[in-house]
């Protein structure tokens, strides 16, 4: 029974003794069915990785599935034509406004979620776009490491493609306004997207990224983006005189940046480096202004429509990107800044930096402030981590790029003196005119007194100075966060309510002559953000009509700003058609634009019921964060269910070694969000929606029926809750259960497994997973008929596609992932007790496979069974010996049946992982 249909069926018909028995769990039961099979030797291991590579390449199909539905029409010509559908006819002053400002900025992140290998993206990309099945030949491979390195070239060629696509669109909209008005045409210069990138610059959290990392790869990014220019102008004109400039300055940038990927340790070396970079060769380009201004100028003047067209369409590219592949984000810490700051204006550490009195000492410090020379030698000693953070942005803008400013992102920043101390570095260096600095909110207490921050902030002159100069107003919301600590739903609206705050006090503090940038950060995932129902949800979902409406009537502009993160994230850009595809659906939608005078929502008119829905889910949701049970499960197993999918640790750096006593917030937000698809239960999405409606179904319902926001957190929530499985979540308590392991040869029918059965009853018999899992489900379950309830009165707008099919192929998955995790289960016991030299403790290792550490677990087992030993025979003695007899030379056997056996499980769990996650459509 391993054949998929065979597993589905049986799935089915398990599922249908649940109306007997309540509490029989399919899930479990099928994992045990089979477990007996393969115990018995009646399926092999081998049988099961076949049964698990073809569930992983339906599994890719529906990633690739889910993409083409959100994107499509993928090819060119319908995508140009859906874009000419936009294009307005009438005002030329309006046109030039719409598209010379962007729809949005888009950055590429290195977050951890390279769970595809290179040719699995190649494939889903490749189906998404033509519809060809997947080929059974991507799956099974080893995956690659995932290296800084690595996410950096990745990131490159996802920015890559978006450049082309942003091409193509810019080309069409010119050659739209050269019809339609020819004698203004020229005056226009198109800007409909930004590109950024802080992949090899974010230090929040990393102390495996140095300074002449991000200086090598910003010159790297130099170097391929003028390699993309001359490439550009060559296919206008071969023989262009501007060539001449671009060629050269290319290969110099080139060269710089290999000086920049060498060991520069040695002060020696640095300084050699440094010296070539900072001298004045004629071929050191800063800044692209004069080469834009002789393109614009050739295509003024220029007969040749077609032509001027590309010629501007290059100039648009330059002005979007500058000298790199796109802008660039550097991020710290706020205790990181803190560190910093107090150096220079409170080495005591007498000065409160939550205080009224820290704001009115930074301000005087900042208008104190001379601009101090910075070099490479400066950089380099430089102790503090923020501290080198500007000085990195002060060398990239002296010897980089003049022209691109520069984001500094500050996690966890909660007090208006962090940004200031900001601006303080960024004045020291002389470089505040081409930084924006950005807080992050993304934590409940950043979200809950966000609002009195931007208060406070924006009334500060210092800073009213500093954005004017700047232009904007920059801040950045974390869905991914703060989808974990309140939930997603709750997370939603907390960041909405903020964005609307910022509108007010820009409005409050007159300024309303500068641009709101709102970076709103999500992942792929619908715990992480990323509504998956089509792109106008998930737009919205980030920024919704209200949000911008309120900016709108103030008359702020707005610069909206999403995340494309790590592998998921690139994913929507693994080809030139596909990032066409995306980014004209986005240019269609307009999301920096809204109707100030839509009809009022009822989400917002009824806060006698909104506002406590809100409260209610936020409330549970907190519940379940600060609740034993729920900590105990989600850490059940470590971080084992999980494959690494990036160069970033999954654990805070402050970890603890116990997994017993693991926290939740020593688990970043990915693989949190990972652990709840691998048990089965978006508990972040789905939790609470049902207890908020609690003794007010019909009400609450219908409010979120008849509100265009209610009904979009409905959609977010129908769509987690099709995939979710509380007997999922409960089967996987099952595996602690004493009980189960005791019975399961009590009569006779598997009684070579009596010994391994009996040591695991005996060890589990004081283990807590059962019970935490069973609590955990019994609540999980409450909620889920109430939530059953509340959808009762709400249409389902857009059903799941393929539903019962995504959820038997999960259940399917699940079965044969307990199936291994109990062979584990069992060979981890049976391994013999005593071995040469063994100082290990059992227990230490039957720990680590139950909390799924294999490889530490292996490697003591090959420590204590060693398969080889020094041989006698390497010795040339006369003398004669009998011993050693031969007779335990090597471990083979136990490296044969229980070792090996362990390990291919394991990985093989680790694949049905990967599954898993492309149903839900993200890794985290």
């Amino acid at each position: 029974m391993t054949g998929i249909a065979d597993l589905t069926d049986r799935l089915q018909q398990l599922h249908r003794r649940t109306e007997e028995t309540p509490l029989f769990n399919p899930v479990f039961q099928l994992a045990h069915d089979l477990s007996r099979e393969l115990e018995a030797g009646e399926i092999s291991l081998d049988d099961i990785e076949a049964a698990i590579a073809e569930l992983e390449v339906k599994a890719l199909g529906e990633r690739a599935g889910r993409i083409n539905r959100m994107v499509a029409p993928i090819d060119a010509s319908s995508n140009e034509d859906a874009l000419a559908e936009t294009l307005e006819t009438g005002d030329f002053a309006q046109f030039r406004q719409r598209w010379e400002r962007p729809n949005l900025h888009a950055v590429f992140t290195a977050h951890p979620t390279f769970l595809l290998t290179p040719q699995q993206s190649e494939a889903v990309a490749n189906a998404a776009s033509t519809g060809e099945e997947i080929s059974a030949d991507v799956v099974g491979d080893e995956r690659p490491q995932v290296t800084l390195v690595y996410e950096h070239e990745r990131a490159m060629r996802a920015i890559a493609h978006a450049q082309i696509a942003r091409n193509a669109i810019v080309a069409q909209v010119l050659a739209h306004a050269r019809k339609t008005w020819p004698d203004q045409w020229h005056e226009l210069a198109p800007l409909p997207f930004r590109f950024a990138s802080w992949v090899g610059y974010d230090m929040d959290g990393r102390t495996d990224i140095t300074w002449s990392n991000s200086i090598g790869f910003r010159l790297s990014e130099k170097a391929e983006r003028l390699r993309r220019y001359v490439a550009g102008l060559e296919a206008i004109d071969a023989e262009h005189e501007l060539l001449e400039q671009l060629r050269p300055a290319a290969l110099y940038a080139l060269e710089r940046s290999q000086d920049f990927a060498a060991d520069l340790s040695d002060p020696a070396a640095l300084s050699v480096a440094a010296n070539r970079l900072t001298s004045n060769d004629p071929h050191k380009l800063l800044s692209l202004a004069p080469i834009i201004d002789a393109l614009e100028a050739e295509a003024t003047q220029s007969d040749d429509g077609e032509r001027a067209v590309e010629l501007k369409t290059l100039a648009a590219a330059m002005r979007a990107d500058g000298l790199g592949m796109g802008w660039i984000h550097f991020r710290v810490n706020a205790k990181q800044l803190h560190n910093a700051i107090r150096r220079r204006v409170d080495p005591e550490g007498n000065l409160d930096l939550a205080s009224k009195g820290a704001v009115v000492h930074l301000r005087r410090a900042i208008s104190e402030l001379k601009p101090h020379r910075s070099n490479f030698g400066a950089l380099a000693i430089e102790a503090s981590t923020a501290i080198r953070q500007f000085l990195a942005m002060a060398q990239i803008l002296q010897h980089i790029d003049a022209d691109a400013p520069i984001r500094m992102l500050i996690a966890e920043c909660e007090e208006p003196a962090t940004v200031l101390a900001a601006l303080y570095f960024a004045k020291l260096f002389g470089i505040d005119d081409k930084v924006d600095v950005s807080p992050l909110f993304e934590t409940e207490s950043a979200l809950e007194h966000g609002g009195r921050f931007l208060d406070e902030l924006l009334a500060e002159k210092v800073y009213q100075d500093y954005a004017r100069e700047r232009g904007r107003v920059s801040i950045q919301a974390g869905f991914s966060d703060a989808g974990r600590f309140v939930g997603q739903v709750p997370a939603s609206l907390a960041i909405e309510r903020l964005q609307g705050r910022l509108s007010q006090a820009m409005e409050d503090n007159g300024l309303t002559d500068v641009a709101a940038l709102i970076f709103n950060t999500h992942g792929e995932s619908m715990g992480r953000g990323a509504h998956p129902n089509n792109m106008a949800d998930r737009l919205d979902w980030a920024l919704s009509p209200w949000a911008k409406r309120r900016f709108a009537r103030a008359g702020i502009v707005l610069e909206p700003e999403v995340s494309f993160q790590g592998g998921d994230g690139y994913l929507w850009f693994a080809t030139p058609e596909l990032a066409r595809a995306m980014l004209t659906r986005i240019a269609c939608l307009r999301p920096s634009e809204t109707d100030a005078d839509a009809p009022k929502d009822s989400f917002y008119q009824r806060t006698d019921l909104s506002l406590d829905f809100y409260r209610a889910v936020k409330d549970h949701q907190r519940e379940h964060l600060e609740s034993r049970t729920y900590s105990r499960a989600i850490t059940a197993f470590g971080l084992g269910l999980l494959n690494s999918t990036g160069s970033r640790v999954s654990r805070r750096q402050s970890d603890l070694n116990a997994d017993r006593d693991m926290s939740l917030r020593q688990i970043r937000a990915i693989p949190h969000n990972s652990i709840l698809q691998q048990l089965g239960y978006p508990v972040n999405v789905i939790a609470g929606i049902g207890h908020a409606a609690e003794n007010n179904y019909e009400e609450i319902g219908a409010l979120l029926a008849e509100s265009p926001r209610g009904r979009e957190l409905v959609r977010l929530v129908r769509a987690a809750n099709a995939l979710a499985s509380v007997k999922t979540v409960a089967a996987y308590g099952e595996l602690f259960n004493s009980a189960y392991w005791a019975s399961r040869p009590y009569r006779g029918t598997e009684s070579h497994l009596s010994d391994a059965c009996e040591s695991l009853s005996e060890y589990l018999v004081k283990d807590d997973r059962v019970g935490t899992f069973r609590r955990l489900a019994s609540r999980l379950r409450v909620d889920a008929m109430k939530l059953h309830r509340l959808l009762e009165h709400v249409p389902n707008e857009a059903p799941v596609d393929g539903r019962e099919d995504k959820r038997r192929m999960i259940g399917v998955l699940q079965a044969l992932r307990i199936t291994l995790l109990q062979s584990m289960f069992i060979r981890a016991v049976s391994v013999p007790v005593f071995s040469r030299a063994n100082d290990v403790s059992r227990d230490d290792v039957l720990e680590m496979i139950f909390t799924l550490r294999v490889d530490e677990a292996l490697a003591q087992l090959r420590r204590a069974y060693p398969v080889s030993f020094p041989r006698i025979s390497r010795f040339d003695l006369t003398e004669p010996t009998d011993w050693p007899d031969g007779s335990d030379e090597g471990y083979e056997a136990i490296h044969r049946d229980f070792v090996d056996p362990i390990e291919r499980a394991y990985g093989l769990s680790l694949r049905i992982s990967t599954a898993i996650a492309n149903v839900f459509g993200a890794h985290g």
